[in-house]
């Protein structure tokens, strides 16, 4: 029997770890070319991209400037067929962003899913910590959850909880990026 898939990435940890590797343009990305390759002959069910999205509360230029590039970057995704979840970027007094609801968003999903036996299957583009809740009880309810991780910068705590690992090299990326 084939394995139906959902995707799940962790937009702002992604965008984090292709930077590490020197790839820049994530709006030259084929997200849709790289979750193929991820899925291979197995059933994708549909891939969803979870961000905080920017609030441009008080119109400076540089909230005004990152709304923009967000909207093209959903533009990007939606042409390639992915859902996009959003939670939200606040700032700090310093003028740095973190996300908040994302995480939730990404754990609630994968608990639905496996509770109502709408995957067979999870593949975690994401080194985040915080799910390892949520894959605990995924794997109690017999899914199988594919941590995908980057060789520069795994999770280890993350592979300890998966069925399976992959470790990309910059270069098994580098073929979805327009910018070789």
């Amino acid at each position: 029997m084939i394995d139906r898939v959902i995707v799940i990435i962790d937009g702002s940890n992604l965008y984090h770890k292709l930077k590490s590797l020197k790839i820049h343009r994530s709006l030259m990305f084929s997200y849709k070319n790289f979750v193929k390759f991820l899925v291979g002959k197995r059933k994708l069910l549909k891939t969803i991209y979870y961000i905080g999205t920017i609030r441009t509360k008080n119109n400076t230029e540089k909230e005004l400037r990152l709304k923009k590039g967000q909207l093209t970057l959903f533009n990007h995704l939606l042409n390639q067929k992915i859902i996009i979840e959003k939670g939200f970027l606040l700032a700090d007094k310093e003028g740095h962003y973190h996300e908040k609801g994302v995480d939730v968003k990404m754990a609630v999903d994968l608990l639905i899913g496996a509770y109502e036996d709408t995957y067979d299957a999870a593949i975690l583009i994401s080194s985040d910590t915080d799910l390892i809740p949520a894959i605990k009880k995924i794997r109690e309810k017999g899914k199988k959850l594919e941590y995908i991780g980057f060789q520069n910068q795994p999770s280890r705590a993350i592979r300890r909880y998966a069925t399976t690992t992959k470790l990309l090299t910059k270069e098994q990326v580098e073929k979805f990026s327009a910018t070789r």
